[in-house]
C-alpha cells in the first residue's frame, strides 16, 4: 500500500512515495532541476505563480511513474507540505487571481503592525500568540488596500499547500494549524480569531471548510485522477506547514522535542504544551500537526530568511555564472580548509526580507573585515556558514530566554546540514547534542498521509522505524572557541529603527 508525500518549497518540489507496508520510501524526486524563481517586481516583494507549482507537481508524478516505474494507482492517500505563510487566492472555480505572496515578501509588515495595535497589544498576543506581523492576514489586507478589484473576486483565501489540495481533489479547505500560521487562530477559544478579521476588515467568507490536519479530507477529483494516473479513490489525508511537518518527519511530537533544518529558510522548532509568546514578536507560536482536544500541543519557531538562500547565491556569485555551477560540495570541500572564525571575516545573512527575530524589521545585511590580502573564497564560505549558524542560535538564544527546554536537536541529513563544517558550527555553537536522520519532508508527508488515511494507529508506529545516522556531541574547547566567535559576531548587528 502506497502513500504519496508532497512537499511544496519555494525552491523546489519534492515528492516522496512511501511503501507502508516496509515503512520504507520507494522512490523520491525533485522538480525543477534547478531552483525555482522568485518573482520581485518592487524591492521586498516575493512571488511565485501557483499554477507553475501545480505543474511542477504533475511533471513530478510524470517523473515517478516513467522513471521509477510506480503505478500511481497504489497510492491510497497524498500527504502535504508546504511553504508557509504564502497568501493564494482564488475564484469558485479555483483559479488563482495573481501570484501567491510568498512567506518571505515584505510588503505587508506596516500593515501587521497597524492591525497589532488595532486589535490591542496585549489582547493580540493572549489570542494569537503574537502580531499579524507579516502573515498572510496582513498579506490579504495588503491585497484589499491595494489591489480592491482582486479582492472583490476572491472566493476563498488558502495557503499554498492548501491551493496544491485544491487542484487535486476540487474542494478548497484548511486547517487550524495553518490558519494559525496566518494569524488566524483564536488559541484560548479554539477557533478562527474572527476578532482579528473584525479589526482588519477582511471577509471571514473567504475562510474554506476547516479540516483535520490528519483525516480523510478528501477525495481526489476523478477528472484529476484520470488525468494523472492516480487511484480515483485517493484521498487528501494530511497537510501542514513546512516546519511543522519537518518537526513531524523527525518525530518531534512532545514538548521538550526540538527540530531544526536549514533549507533556504534556517529554523528552529520546539514543541511545547503552553500557549508561550514573545512580547516582542521575536519568535511565532503555531499549532503543530498533532493538537487536539485531549493534547496542547504547539510549535515555537526561531526563523532567519537567508540560509540556503544565501548558500545558493554564493555558489552563483563564485562560479561566474557558468552553466555548470560549481558542486555544493565543492563548497563545503573549501570551508572545511578554513580555521573557525573565517581569520575574523563575518557574514551577516538577513537579505531575504524583513527578519521576525528582529521583530520585522530591517538589519544591516553583508560582509564586514574583508581583507584582500587575506581573505580567499573558502574564508567567504566558512563565514557564510557561521554566520547563518549564529543567526539560528541568535534566535535559539530568545526562544530558551521564554521557557523553550531540551539540549537535543533533531535534523534531516539534507540541504546544509549534509556539510560536517556547518554541522561542527551548528552543534558547538548551540552547545546541542545533534542527531541526524535520513529523512525529508516530503517523506514525512507521506508517513503522515499513511497516519491520516489510517494505516497506521498511531503517529508512534507511522515513524517507528526511523533511524538515526549520526549523532553529534560539543567538544569543549571547540565549543569555547565558537561561543567567543559567536559573541564578537552579535555584537556588531546594526538594526534600522
Amino acid at each position: 500500500m502506497y502513500f504519496l508525500g508532497i512537499d511544496l518549497g519555494s525552491s523546489s518540489i519534492k515528492l516522496s512515495v512511501l511503501d507502508a507496508e516496509k515503512g520504507k520510501e520507494i522512490c523520491a524526486v525533485t522538480v525543477p532541476e534547478a531552483e525555482m524563481e522568485m518573482i520581485a517586481p518592487k524591492f521586498g516583494w516575493a512571488e511565485q505563480d501557483p499554477e507553475l507549482w501545480w505543474d511542477y507537481v504533475k511533471n513530478g508524478l510524470g517523473k515517478i511513474k516513467n522513471k521509477h516505474q510506480v503505478d500511481l494507482k497504489k497510492i491510497q492517500a497524498i500527504g502535504i507540505a508546504y511553504q508557509m505563510h504564502g497568501l493564494v487566492l482564488t475564484d469558485e472555480n479555483l483559479k488563482p487571481l495573481r501570484p501567491s505572496i510568498i512567506w518571505c515578501d515584505s510588503r505587508a509588515v506596516a500593515i501587521g503592525n497597524e492591525a497589532y495595535k488595532a486589535i490591542g497589544r496585549e489582547n493580540s498576543q493572549k489570542q494569537i500568540l503574537g502580531s499579524p506581523g507579516n502573515f498572510t492576514a496582513s498579506k490579504l489586507k495588503w491585497v484589499k488596500e491595494n489591489e480592491p478589484e482582486i479582492y472583490k473576486k476572491a472566493k476563498y483565501m488558502m495557503l499554498p499547500g492548501d491551493f496544491i489540495a485544491a487542484k487535486l481533489s476540487g474542494i478548497a479547505q484548511t486547517t487550524a494549524s495553518g490558519l494559525s500560521e496566518a494569524a488566524l487562530w483564536d488559541f484560548p477559544n479554539g477557533k478562527l480569531a474572527t476578532e482579528v478579521l473584525e479589526k482588519m476588515e477582511l471577509s471571514e467568507d473567504l475562510i474554506p471548510e476547516i479540516v483535520p490536519s490528519f483525516a480523510k479530507q478528501a477525495k481526489v477529483n476523478a477528472e484529476v485522477a484520470s488525468e494523472l494516473g492516480l487511484n480515483p479513490e485517493a484521498f487528501i489525508a494530511y497537510r501542514a506547514g513546512d516546519q511543522p511537518n519537518n518537526a513531524l518527519s523527525l518525530n518531534v511530537l512532545n514538548p521538550g522535542e526540538i527540530a531544526t533544518t536549514a533549507g533556504t529558510s534556517a529554523v528552529i522548532y520546539a514543541v511545547t504544551d503552553k500557549d508561550i509568546y514573545d512580547e516582542q514578536s521575536r519568535i511565532n507560536t503555531f499549532l503543530h500537526v498533532n493538537n487536539n482536544e485531549d493534547q496542547k500541543r504547539n510549535g515555537i519557531l526561531g526563523i532567519i530568511n537567508g540560509s540556503g538562500i544565501l548558500y545558493q547565491w554564493l555558489r552563483k556569485t563564485i562560479s561566474l555564472g557558468r552553466k555548470e555551477l560549481l558542486s555544493y560540495d565543492v563548497l563545503n570541500e573549501e570551508a572545511a580548509k578554513v580555521a573557525p572564525g573565517s581569520e575574523d571575516l563575518k557574514f551577516y545573512p538577513f537579505g531575504n526580507g524583513a527578519e521576525r527575530i528582529f521583530n520585522n524589521k530591517g538589519v544591516n545585511s553583508g560582509i564586514e573585515n574583508l581583507n584582500f590580502n587575506i581573505h580567499k573564497p573558502a574564508h567567504l564560505i566558512r563565514s557564510a556558514c557561521e554566520g547563518i549558524v549564529f543567526a539560528m542560535n541568535y534566535g535559539f538564544d530568545v526562544m530558551k530566554s521564554l521557557g523553550t527546554s531540551g539540549d537535543v536537536v533533531r535534523a534531516g541529513k539534507g540541504n546544509l546540514f549534509l556539510s560536517p563544517v556547518f554541522r561542527e558550527i551548528f552543534c558547538n555553537t548551540t552547545q546541542a547534542s545533534v542527531q541526524l536522520y535520513e529523512t525529508s519532508g516530503a517523506e514525512g508527508a507521506a508517513r503522515g498521509a499513511a497516519y491520516g488515511y489510517g494505516y497506521y494507529k498511531n503517529l508512534d508506529e507511522a515513524f517507528g522505524n526511523l533511524e538515526i545516522l549520526e549523532s553529534l556531541e560539543p567538544q569543549k574547547e571547540l565549543s569555547a572557541q565558537y561561543q567567543d566567535i559567536y559573541e564578537n559576531w552579535k555584537q556588531h548587528i546594526k538594526i534600522e529603527e
